[in-house]
């Protein structure tokens, strides 16, 4: 498996936010927490939440529960540092948070243009699965060092929501809502005994190859096992055979292209939103490899 390393620096210069610059310093060991958190800040409102694109699908300014699962990841991207701007992301999530713990799957946008049809028309009323799985297992990322986010109610809230919710589902879930409630699994395996049952359960819906189709998505649009258990030694690992993980690392090295970085396989809403999502997507290919001891 060839990586070229060298070329990667330069292609995040041309094409990815300050944000996922400052990540892959990080990751790399030339970068600190503080210039992370600080580039971070940019996509922060007064009212604890994030938006401004911050997810690169959904470029309205306002507060969004879909931008806070990537502030989360960039709170475990700092780890062990911490910053009590998680806290007042948990709380702002309290304020948004439905009385049956879910949260919605957006807010009513105030920009619509530039985002993507399934966030303009998110119902506010309703709680979803996919959002709430997908922002809890961040957030349980992070509160792995960050005893304030362990302890936030809203956690403790979501988390029983995803559980419950997990537990009726009927039928193969959609690919995304899988993939999040897998993760959502993973992260409180440890600490939830219903977790395992549930993990195995919805496994029973992976394919032995790992590949899950997006209905609705594009073309070629599919989940891949590396999506799935991106992590040695977690338990999600244990839903596919060792020489299926092998295979798809040679498929995500391989993936690299000539000038540097990696592409989505979903559709692209906005030049901006496209640029954002290779840099995101590069800093997230480079981490997979590297924790799989393949650069």
């Amino acid at each position: 498996m060839n990586v070229n390393l060298s070329a990667i620096p330069g292609f995040l210069a041309g094409h990815a936010r300050v944000l996922d610059r400052r990540r892959y310093d990080l990751m790399t060991g030339e970068g600190d927490a503080a210039s992370v958190l600080a580039a971070l800040d940019a996509y922060r409102n007064p009212d604890g939440g994030y938006g401004w694109g911050l997810e690169p699908d959904l470029r309205t300014p306002e507060s969004q529960p879909g931008a806070a699962l990537h502030a989360f990841a960039v709170f475990g991207d700092v780890a062990p540092h911490t910053t009590p701007h998680a806290v007042a992301l948990c709380d702002w999530l309290d304020s948004v948070t439905s009385p049956d713990g879910g949260l919605p799957f957006s807010l009513p946008l105030t920009v619509s243009e530039a985002s993507a049809p399934w966030w303009r028309s998110g119902d506010p009323a309703v709680s979803s699965l996919q959002i709430t799985s997908v922002t809890a297992a961040a957030a349980h990322q992070v509160a792995a060092h960050d005893p304030a986010v362990a302890a936030h109610p809203w956690l403790e809230r979501a988390t029983r929501y995803c559980l419950d919710t997990i537990q009726q589902l009927e039928g193969v879930p959609h690919a995304y809502v899988l993939l999040f409630s897998v993760h959502f699994l993973d992260a409180v395996h440890d600490s939830r005994p219903e977790a395992a049952g549930l993990l195995k359960r919805l496994g029973g819906h992976i394919p032995a190859d790992g590949r899950v189709p997006v209905e609705g998505g594009t073309e070629n649009e599919a989940l891949r096992p590396l999506d799935f258990a991106p992590l040695p030694g977690r338990p999600v690992r244990g839903l596919f055979e060792p020489e299926v993980i092998a295979a798809d690392l040679v498929r995500l090295a391989g993936e690299q292209q000539d000038d540097g970085g990696w592409v989505v396989d979903f559709a692209r809403i906005s030049p901006a939103g496209a640029l954002d999502w290779r840099g995101d997507v590069t800093v997230g290919a480079v981490r997979t490899l590297r924790a799989n001891g393949v650069v």
